[in-house]
């Protein structure tokens, strides 16, 4: 099926319930048995068709009463307040896994995976992260404060890196992991503390990821 064409380069940070490497990234079942996750992306340069998407931000907070293949999730989305009609509507549709291949991006299997959608949000996000850094901030006033920060080792109390990387993933190639701390007052509930972060560069299209991403 023809989709349109969009592209988006940028960077992300999500945080979900399972502890430090989430069995998830390697095809095993959540650490709990269920997964929630929240995570905020900042676009540096984007278009759907003929719209561009240059410097929005967007979130989602989901949650499912098991893993995600099983279904059955609640998602929400906000988007940035600043985007117009034109931005809002295409940031949707591919945040709802519409206009893309099948199974292309993580934002079409969420969909996908999740049923129950709620009401989208158009908010100011404030959003700041560093990859390389390993350090993040996300606030949504009223739905979703969000921290990524490195992962300590608990003797020595210095930072400790780790990478996922994975060639044929359909988020990214290669993400920073370390710890995330989450709280949300919205209809989507998450308390979430010293969990897995994961901080990484997109660069995704309809057709899934686009190979610059290693870069």
């Amino acid at each position: 099926m023809a989709t349109i064409d969009w592209r988006i380069k940028g960077k992300e940070f999500a945080n979900c319930n399972c502890s430090y490497g989430c069995p998830c990234q390697f095809n095993a079942l959540p650490t709990e048995g269920f997964c929630c996750a929240a995570a905020g992306f900042q676009i540096e340069q984007g278009h759907f068709g003929d719209v561009k998407l240059d410097g929005l931000r967007a979130a989602g907070v989901y949650r499912w009463p098991g893993p995600v293949h099983e279904g059955n999730g609640t998602m929400q989305l906000i988007v940035d307040k600043s985007a117009d009609a034109k931005q809002r509507d295409a940031l949707l549709k591919i945040m709802n896994g519409q206009e893309t291949e099948e199974f292309a991006t993580m934002w079409f299997v969420f969909s996908a995976m999740a049923p129950n959608k709620l009401e989208p949000v158009f908010e100011t996000i404030d959003f700041e992260v560093d990859v390389d850094a390993r350090r993040a901030r996300l606030v949504i006033p009223g739905i979703v404060e969000l921290v990524g920060e490195p992962i300590k080792n608990p003797v020595t109390g210095r930072e400790h890196r780790v990478r996922i990387d994975i060639p044929h993933g359909f988020e990214y190639r290669l993400a920073e992991i370390g710890s995330g701390r989450t709280t949300t007052s919205g209809k989507i509930r998450l308390d979430l503390k010293d969990t897995y972060g994961q901080f990484a560069r997109i660069h995704l299209s309809n057709k899934g990821i686009v190979d610059e991403a290693t870069v």
